[in-house]
């Protein structure tokens, strides 16, 4: 079992940035996937960025390569999300999730178990 605690969002000006941060309780966080998926008013929870357990391997929706960057310290058991040049359409609800089968890097949300809160980001134009 692990619960999760996401935070870091607010409202920043389009090309700024933020860092998300999602930190777990419970033992075997490092043992887990992470994710972090988003979900905007009116439309579908969507896949952002997943992370595997070691930090060895990293993906990233096509809308965010090369803007967002995820990443992790087991030791502190958290998992970041650093996000660059924000614009209008991340607008959204932000949530971290783990993947308690590990193994191969998951893009869906059904493939996670535990979820965060999530925390709201807002870009404004």
């Amino acid at each position: 079992q692990v619960q999760l605690v996401d935070s870091g969002g607010g409202l920043v000006q389009a090309g700024g940035s933020l860092r998300l941060s999602c930190t777990a309780s419970g033992r075997s966080f490092s043992r887990y996937n992470m994710g972090w998926f988003r979900q905007a008013p009116g439309k579908e929870r969507e896949f952002v960025a997943t992370i595997t357990w070691n930090g060895d391997n990293t993906d990233y929706a096509d809308f965010v390569k090369g803007r967002f960057t995820v990443s992790r310290d087991n030791a502190k058991k958290t998992v970041y999300l650093q996000m660059n040049n924000l614009k209008p359409e991340d607008t959204a609800v932000y949530y971290c999730a783990a993947d308690s089968a590990g193994g191969l890097l998951s893009y869906t949300s059904y493939a996670y178990d535990y979820w965060g809160q999530g925390t709201q980001v807002t870009v404004s134009s």
